[in-house]
């Protein structure tokens, strides 16, 4: 056999990460490499452990000291050696930021170039000054709604939230809102120098009593004597004797919302924001823009109207514009949009922003510099549509997607690159995916592949590793048991290799297992669920055996269990589901979509409600099993 030339594969020398046993494997270059195994047998330490952690090492050897501490690093692999190694871009398994502003659009770059579509080609009012592509941002102070500063969301707090239990007194703590310790029985020391029954239920006290103590603006300040029942108090007062100090009154509403704006203490946002709810900004109506941007229009739609089309319908508007044909009619763009077609004002592009569309008396250089706008913004979502991503809205937000949504968006950005002679590392990017979306996923591998990149895919779907170039199989156990490589080489040739587990379920030789099929106990009934694409669903779910819910991306799967299953759950049973964390962002956790619908039977069996995702358990490196 001829020896391979140099620099055709990766070769990897004595590779110790984790448990992987002194490990010498030669991977191809521009290939489509699938590492295989089943899970703990270390393909994800060879892949992402070894490979991709030198090559990001070597390539904070070449930057400045001042710029390595800016990006997070992975520790030095144990590694003998690795030749061939070209440069590496790691798409991993990982939820979305956790801000409130983060969106698909912003992720994806989309949404700066439908900004500067707007202020360069979008219709304007008659004697609007022209905005620039800040104006169009819900980001910056030029561009963000001024009633909810950008949120698309403003938050208040209600009587029920802040007294979950009405049936206790004050004194037993019913004003839940209210802080815990010395503050909080300061408070209530106040009312009764303010003459308030602090021993009376909460709700047999007077509204306009309960109104007050929630909900008032005043700050009266009184004298306050800690320790004394109503009626010394009141003697107290009447022989106006000195008061243990002057305590000032704040209501539990001002007292949330002013601590939620304030405080610089995590725990204290965290325990106030219990109590806030979001609605719908009614200024914006959710478009987190101020009213001037939401005036320019292209296509008949605002930007905000148009960032929340699925890229089925955005490529459909935005194709005249590109190809620079005749442009939508408004009523053809409302169709897109789902809403019925409304009579126009009068508009004309600004002098300074010329619409591509409707003013062809503006010069050549100005019309086609809108055109490749709006042929830019097209090839971004066709790219989308065919990773099979077309039902996601650019506002959508990024804590909302699966990991498996996003390391797609990740993909396509890339794509998008034209990057040449890097190698991508994928974390099970078939992960969330129906079967009939995966050839989208694999025609987008091939574009990579065929950009002349290189692609090791750790992966466990059946359909990806029967399209690969070369199969690297791990095993053949888990933990100690594994980190030898049982195969490296072409497909086929894995259907000899007796050890491999891959290979009897590939090739069809295991054994399916079978157990007894279990009879349901009951029915849990939910009735007219309304969540994301969920529009007034019926569904009912099993008691006492395992359910799976499916459906291709985008069905709404996650919107009925995830959020309605949870939210009317946690709200029957009085409490937050266990194994939740806390939201980083406390803004997207009491902006979040509301689930409407209710149970309409089961409930009373359960008594307790676990909610288990993908979120990573660990948010540190001290973070230990």
């Amino acid at each position: 056999m001829a020896p391979k030339p140099p620099f055709e594969f990766v070769r990897v020398r004595g590779a110790r990460e984790h448990n992987l046993k002194n490990v010498d494997v030669d991977v191809p270059r521009n290939a489509l490499v699938v590492f295989t195994g089943i899970s703990g047998s270390g393909k994800s330490s060879l892949a992402f452990g070894t490979l991709f952690a030198e090559a990001q090492r070597r390539y904070f050897d070449s930057v400045s000291p001042y710029a390595r501490r800016l990006i997070d690093q992975v520790g030095v692999p144990e590694v003998d050696s690795i030749d061939g190694l070209p440069p590496a871009v790691a798409l991993q398994q990982a939820r979305g930021s956790a801000g409130s502003r983060s969106t698909l659009g912003s992720v994806s770059m989309m949404s700066n170039l439908l900004r500067m579509l707007y202020s360069r080609a979008g219709l304007y009012p008659p004697g609007q000054p022209m905005l620039f592509a800040e104006d169009f941002s819900p980001h910056t102070p030029q561009g963000a709604c001024p009633t909810c500063q950008g949120l698309g969301f403003v938050y208040d707090v209600t009587e029920k939230a802040m007294v979950p239990d009405d049936t206790l007194s004050i004194r037993e703590r019913a004003i839940a809102a209210w802080p815990p310790a010395w503050h909080g029985q300061n408070l209530r020391d106040i009312l009764v120098t303010l003459g308030y029954d602090v021993d009376t239920p909460w709700r047999d006290l007077p509204r306009k009593d309960r109104n007050w103590i929630l909900f008032t603006e005043e700050q009266p300040t009184v004298p306050v004597y800690a320790g004394f029942s109503p009626a010394e108090t009141r003697a107290a007062l009447r022989r106006k004797m000195e008061p243990s100090y002057q305590g000032t009154f704040t209501g539990a509403r001002k007292y949330v919302l002013h601590t939620f704006a304030t405080t610089p203490s995590e725990l204290m946002k965290r325990r106030v924001s219990r109590f806030m709810s979001g609605t719908v900004c009614p200024a914006c109506e959710g478009k987190r823009l101020k009213a001037e941007a939401l005036s320019v229009t292209f296509a008949g739609l605002d930007i905000g109207a148009l960032s929340r089309l699925p890229m089925d319908r955005l490529a459909e508007v935005l194709e005249p514009a590109a190809t620079g044909s005749t442009a939508p009619l408004p009523a053809t763009a409302a169709r897109a949009s789902g809403r019925k077609p409304r009579a126009q004002p009068e508009r004309a592009g600004h002098a300074g922003a010329p619409d591509v569309l409707r003013t062809p008396h503006l010069s050549e250089e100005k019309r086609m510099a809108a055109q490749r706008i709006a042929h830019n913004v097209l090839e971004r979502v066709r790219t989308m549509q065919d990773i099979g991503l077309g039902y996601l809205s650019l506002d959508r937000q990024t804590p909302t997607l699966s990991s498996g949504e996003l390391q797609r968006v990740r993909l396509a950005t890339q794509i998008h690159a034209n990057l040449f002679g890097v190698v991508y590392v994928l974390d099970e990017p078939s992960a969330g995916l129906h079967p009939a979306d995966g050839v989208a996923l694999l025609a987008a591998l091939d574009r990579l592949k065929a950009a002349g990149n290189s692609l090791f895919v750790v992966e466990h779907d059946m359909a990806v590793m029967q399209h690969a170039d070369w199969i690297v199989d791990v095993g053949p156990e888990a933990g100690e048991h594994g980190g030898h490589v049982l195969y490296s080489g072409p497909l086929e040739g894995l259907r000899l290799v007796t050890q491999s587990h891959t290979a009897r379920h590939l090739f069809g030789q295991a054994e399916p297992g079978h157990r007894a099929v279990r009879a349901p106990s009951g029915w849990l009934q939910l009735a007219g669920i309304s969540c994301n694409n969920l529009h007034r669903v019926d569904a009912a779910f099993p008691i006492g055996v395992l359910s799976a819910v499916t459906g291709v991306s985008g069905s709404g799967k996650s919107s009925l269990v995830g959020h309605a299953l949870v939210d009317l759950m946690a709200d029957h049973l009085g409490h937050e589901p266990a194994g939740t964390e806390p939201a980083d962002d406390e803004e997207t956790r009491v902006g979040a979509v509301v689930s409407e619908g209710r149970i309409a039977a089961g409930a009373d069996a359960f008594r307790r409600l676990v909610k288990v995702d993908q979120k990573p358990i660990g948010r540190t490196p001290r973070s230990n099993l």
